[in-house]
């Protein structure tokens, strides 16, 4: 493993990138669509959900983070072997089928991105994302820095995107603050309480646990708490960033949409609807950072799939072969759905559905990973973090069951 200095004298900008990594996941185009609903239905009422959502990204993605610095091991291979016999295989098929169900948001964003801006047909522009599990590839060939180095960069091409978006809409700032970090009584609403649950549900998915255990790994080396101190702060950072951008999108979608009495059920018709209204650099830039998120997101789903395979089955695969299967398994159904006339939401919307039926699969078993001494030592949770971290996991699967059964 390549660094900067010795493992005593690194500085501690040494130690990002796993969390910017995982962040794009939080700023895929599943959440870019609940974003636009949310802000263009309630306007900037349901900003505080945005908050509350992300806080929960930062604890769950810190005890990942937590659980690879202190065992040396990521999630996947934690769950092979505690559960060696048929509860692990079982855990590992809800998992491979999490990672294809993941692709499948993820690659559809950037179709859609493809197809707007370049008017490609939907099924030639699914095709075409195969390429970036090859970009992948390549990119490993100059070890990690320089992949965490290129999502970095796409992820601040999304950020720029919504900067323009802000200049352009110009939303009043006065109340936006209160918005964000108090809670309002829309939520009290049979509708805008759906949609905060469908912000809240759909917040933490399994493939960045599985990712962000295995990542940090490429950090460790002398002291273990020095470098999970570095890693937290490369946690928040990252997914302070990602509540930022979610929140520029609720914001902009408030500004521009539900002031004109427009709401937005599609990411076409919110870019279709976005240039009459402030003119074609707000559609570029929107289509530009719905490519850069969709680029990226899929990027990272490839390589958690990569993670689960290795760490269940406790061997090396074929990099290349894998992420290609992973996608082609993705990409083949997608493609006859969408010949077929299905609509890319629904695809979206139905692999949400698959990852709320896995998430607990992931979820309970991390939360009982990081409270066990002989895993953690003495890097396991202290008794309010369990509390913590409990009454969060129930609560995200109770939001999950309850979009499924009201969905």
């Amino acid at each position: 493993m390549g660094g900067l200095g010795t493992p005593k004298t690194r500085p501690w900008w040494w130690y990002l990138g796993p969390g910017f990594l995982v962040s794009v996941g939080y700023m895929d185009p599943g959440n870019w669509a609940t974003s636009l609903e949310a802000g263009s239905r309630f306007g900037y009422s349901l900003l505080f959900v945005v908050t509350l959502s992300s806080a929960m990204a930062i604890l769950f993605q810190a005890l990942a983070a937590k659980l690879g610095v202190a065992s040396g091991l990521d999630l996947a291979q934690h769950l092979r072997l505690r559960y060696p016999g048929a509860w692990g295989r079982f855990l590992f098929l809800t998992a491979l089928v999490a990672m294809v169900a993941t692709d499948l948001a993820e690659f559809m964003g950037m179709a859609v991105a493809l197809n707007l801006l370049l008017g490609l047909p939907m099924v030639l522009a699914a095709w075409l994302t195969v390429l970036d599990v090859f970009m992948v590839l390549y990119l490993e060939r100059f070890g990690f820095r320089a992949l965490e180095a290129a999502i970095t960069a796409l992820v601040g091409v999304v950020g720029l995107a919504y900067v323009v978006e802000l200049y352009l809409a110009h939303p009043p700032l006065t109340g936006l603050l209160r918005h964000a970090f108090l809670p309002d009584p829309t939520l009290l609403d049979p509708g805008g309480l759906y949609v905060a649950l469908g912000i809240l549900g759909a917040t933490v998915m399994p493939h960045n646990l599985f990712l962000h255990s295995a990542q940090v790994k490429t950090r460790l080396g002398g002291d273990r708490a020095r470098v999970y101190r570095y890693l937290l702060l490369d946690t928040v950072l990252a997914l302070t960033g990602a509540w930022l951008v979610n929140g520029a999108i609720l914001v902009v979608a408030a500004a521009v949409f539900h002031e004109k009495g427009l709401v937005i059920h599609d990411l076409a018709e919110a870019y279709h609807t976005l240039a009459p209204l402030l003119g074609p650099l707000a559609a570029l830039a929107f289509g530009v950072g719905l490519l850069a998120s969709g680029l990226s997101s899929t990027t990272t789903g490839t390589l958690a799939a990569q993670v689960v395979v290795e760490g269940f089955l406790g061997s090396r695969a074929s990099p290349g072969r894998l992420r290609l299967l992973v996608r082609l398994a993705a990409v083949l159904p997608a493609s006859l759905a969408l010949t077929l006339g299905a609509s890319p939401m629904a695809l979206i919307v139905l692999s949400q559905v698959i990852l709320s039926f896995q998430l607990p699969f992931t979820l309970f078993p991390l939360v009982r990973l990081t409270e066990d001494p002989k895993v953690m030592g003495p890097f396991r949770n202290p008794p309010w973090l369990r509390l913590l971290a409990w009454v969060s996991a129930l609560l995200v699967l109770f939001l999950n069951l309850f979009l499924l059964v009201k969905g």
